[in-house]
């Protein structure tokens, strides 16, 4: 295993990351009608692309892990916000979005594993690529919430191009994980604060989709596809 993981990292993050997120969240369908249970199953599953990053990486070096104190507090603290707001949030009668809760936690590790892709093909095709994979990631709980083959085509456009932001944003910041991290909670966070009759009337992935296109294109353009960090020199 550790020969595989050193020859073929990306691979075996994919196939753990997939396999226990829909382990998890196809295991949730048939308990419908479950709320809490469904949630906290659903979430378990969220943490997939974390799981596959620490187990990948681990296998890498032969299962030597070596996360300073910090991070590992900083994990703890991380993990009991998220069923802390999941229970205070359900005690109150306001049914979560579970599908995000997990998600900005989980997302460090995927970013990182982009830059070893990145090495290979460039920025932007690292880009794509980690968008494309984030984008059949939610197929499940997108098809969950029947959601329509237009909608999900939309909201896949918005989702890969964000992830050109993204990419953008962890490059031009030292690499910083946060700003990636937090970029990504404003777009889980804001399409939520408009509920119309217990509904997101007004979130379209059509305009978001097109939105994002756009500023992708921009950065770009300006920035450059093989790193997209423009150099100050020239």
């Amino acid at each position: 295993m550790k020969t595989f993981a050193q020859k073929y990292p990306i691979l075996l993050f994919l196939l753990i990351t997939f396999g226990w997120t829909w382990l998890f969240w196809l295991a949730a369908i048939p308990l419908r009608g479950q709320t809490l249970l469904v949630m906290t199953i659903v979430l378990i599953g969220g943490y997939g692309p974390f799981i596959g990053g620490i187990l990948t990486l681990g296998l890498k070096s032969g299962l030597r892990f070596s996360l300073p104190p910090q991070q590992l507090v900083t994990m703890g603290i991380a993990t009991v916000l998220i069923f802390g707001v999941l229970a205070l949030r359900y005690w109150v009668g306001n049914r979560p979005n579970y599908g995000m809760l997990a998600a900005d936690l989980t997302l460090s590790v995927p970013i990182v594993l982009a830059a070893l892709v990145a090495s290979l093909v460039g920025a932007l095709g690292a880009a794509l690529l980690l968008g494309l994979v984030w984008a059949v990631w939610h197929f499940i709980p997108l098809w969950e919430a029947h959601r329509s083959v237009v909608f999900i085509a939309w909201w896949s456009l918005g989702t890969v191009t964000a992830r050109v932001i993204i990419t953008w944003l962890y490059n031009n910041t030292g690499r910083s994980v946060f700003v990636a991290a937090l970029f990504h909670t404003m777009i889980n966070l804001t399409w939520q604060l408009f509920p119309v009759n217990g509904s997101y009337a007004y979130y379209d992935p059509r305009v978001a989709g097109l939105l994002t296109l756009v500023v992708a294109v921009v950065v770009v353009i300006v920035w450059g596809p093989s790193t997209l960090v423009r150099d100050l020199n020239q």
